[in-house]
């Protein structure tokens, strides 16, 4: 058995299988997911796991590049937000590389996150409370 890290089997593996610039969305447990997207249902009940969980699970085992969230999360949840952003420094520093923030409408985030490789369901239930991923490489 697996003791450290993430120990979601198809979690991950998700995380193992991602490479340059592959995205990986996580997101709260209303954003519409494809049917033929590859995600990782975490959601027990409303809040369990939260986003903030979920993101810190996955940016502890992936490289960060850049990062994609809707702008409508500044206004409509900003306790996440700053939330993010102090732990986007915080990871900025760990891995010594600035990351690229950007913004985007709601229904942009929704279309851009079509070309996710995969998808983290977290049972967060506040609003905007999704993030798109671009994965880096450390070297």
């Amino acid at each position: 058995m697996k003791k450290v890290g993430i120990l979601n089997a198809h979690l991950s593996h998700v995380i193992a299988t991602l490479g340059h610039t592959d995205l990986l969305t996580i997101c709260d447990a209303g954003l519409p997911i494809p049917k033929q997207a590859d995600c990782v249902d975490l959601a027990l009940t409303p809040g369990i796991p939260s986003f903030l969980a979920s993101f810190d699970a996955v940016i502890s085992e992936c490289f960060v590049e850049k990062v994609i969230l809707a702008e409508e999360i500044k206004q409509k949840n900003p306790l996440i937000h700053n939330a993010l952003l102090q732990r986007l420094e915080q990871l900025s520093k760990q891995q010594n590389n600035q990351i690229e923030i950007d913004y985007v409408s709601h229904t942009e985030f929704k279309q851009l996150s079509q070309a996710s490789k995969g998808f983290v369901r977290s049972g967060e239930c506040t609003p905007y409370a999704n993030i798109i991923i671009s994965c880096g490489v450390p070297f």
